[in-house]
């Protein structure tokens, strides 16, 4: 491969590249292993919720036009016929100036059609109550159907599930649901220097961060992180590995031997696997621009940058929507934690490529601040520091002190 093959695509370039990709197969999971998953496919109810009308307080299931005009100077009065426990399904009705104790949750008799609360009743004798304030049809009762009517969706397909998503799942029955399978991730790090972090490193060798932390970025996305350890700058092995990965994995991340070096083998090894095809090989952002994407055995191949802080930005913003999309998030992009921040210093950039800045998020008395944070892209303590990053557009000739921005959380 040549230099000239170095040539670099902006981010929404990229990002379009990822419905080229096939999404991962479905499987059935009990329900209560379900939160956090992909739904496959969208939910219907088979039936409404609740199935029957019920209070949403303690107190007397009316119609509510015996009610009207109730005051505490002229109160009505009800005959009590009745008491409504929970769980069980009245054997009467409830006729004008008649009532029935009720609970919260209770089933509302046949005729009622409101309830009056506790508090604004007093009860005269065992028989009697006097109602002191009038209720409009409907109030404090739940109507049959009115959470969900039979054959609405209540859960879409491509979305991750929730707990308030199982919860609402288990109330139709639904003990088993049909997700996508979660992604298996491979992880390797390249290069002569890096060493494993349990080892003392030696002059010029540094301990593999690189494995820990996209193995990290791996999990909080949905996916499962399996790291292959170190391959030091050899064909044979990086090769060797990469099969290893590709017959495991759904995706793999190589991390080093991205850029244009006579020692990086990455571009050689994606081309020495049939039918491979490189994708990207360059991003218009910094950091991140020496960033490989190719298509390897059907999978995802990445070629990351070296430097952390590198290949944190690009992941972030650019392999999690990818891997999104093959875990059956429908709209990967819509996925990211965002938060509106203003900046509290001026910040440039360069024209013609996508900056990502780190940035901490600071409370002020007058809303959130960003605050950048500066440095090298090699530099650990830089995103220890930092929150997430602010992106600032390729058109855009930096942003001055005070303008709002986003900033997408690590």
């Amino acid at each position: 491969m040549t230099k000239e093959f170095f040539k670099v695509l902006d981010v929404g370039q990229v990002l379009a590249l990822a419905p080229s990709f096939a999404r991962l197969p479905a499987e059935d999971i009990p329900l209560t292993e379900a939160t956090g998953r992909v739904l496959a496919l969208d939910v219907v109810a088979d039936a409404d919720l609740p199935g029957f009308a019920r209070s949403t307080v303690d107190g007397y299931a009316v119609q509510a036009a015996s009610t009207f005009g109730a005051a505490e100077a002229s109160p009505a009065f009800f005959q009590v016929v009745g008491s409504i426990a929970m769980g069980e399904s009245p054997a009467f009705s409830i006729a004008a100036g008649q009532a029935a104790r009720i609970a919260t949750g209770g089933m509302l008799p046949p005729g009622a059609d409101s309830v009056v609360m506790l508090e604004h009743a007093d009860a005269l004798d065992e028989a009697t109550i006097e109602v002191l304030r009038s209720v409009a049809p409907g109030q404090h009762v739940i109507t049959a159907g009115e959470d969900f009517e039979k054959s609405a969706v209540i859960a879409l397909g491509g979305r991750r599930l929730r707990p308030q998503d199982t919860g609402v799942l288990a109330a139709f029955g639904r003990t088993r649901v049909r997700v996508t399978r979660r992604p298996v991730v491979g992880i390797i790090s390249t290069g002569d220097e890096v060493v494993s972090a349990e080892a003392a490193p030696g002059p010029g060798q540094i301990r593999d961060v690189n494995s820990y932390t996209l193995a990290g970025l791996v999990a909080e996305s949905g996916a499962v992180p399996l790291a292959f350890g170190i391959v030091k700058d050899n064909f044979a092995a990086l090769h060797a590995a990469c099969a290893r990965v590709l017959d495991r994995c759904d995706m793999l991340l190589v991390s080093g031997g991205s850029s244009v070096g006579v020692r990086d083998f990455t571009v050689e090894v994606i081309a020495a696997f049939p039918g491979s095809e490189i994708l990207v090989h360059g991003i218009a952002i910094s950091p991140g621009k020496p960033t490989i994407l190719a298509r390897v055995l059907g999978k995802p191949f990445w070629g990351l940058p070296g430097h952390v802080v590198s290949a944190m930005v690009v992941f972030t913003r650019i392999v999690r929507p990818f891997l999104r999309h093959i875990a059956g998030v429908f709209d990967p992009l819509s996925q990211d934690t965002r938060i509106p921040a203003r900046l509290n210093r001026n910040v440039a950039s360069a024209q013609g490529r996508t900056d990502f800045v780190r940035v901490r998020l600071v409370r002020g008395e007058d809303g959130i601040w960003a605050e950048p944070i500066l440095g090298k892209s090699g530099l650990l303590n830089t995103v220890i520091k930092a929150d997430g990053v602010i992106e600032i557009d390729k058109n855009v000739e930096g942003l001055d002190k005070g303008a709002e921005v986003e900033v997408m959380l690590f």
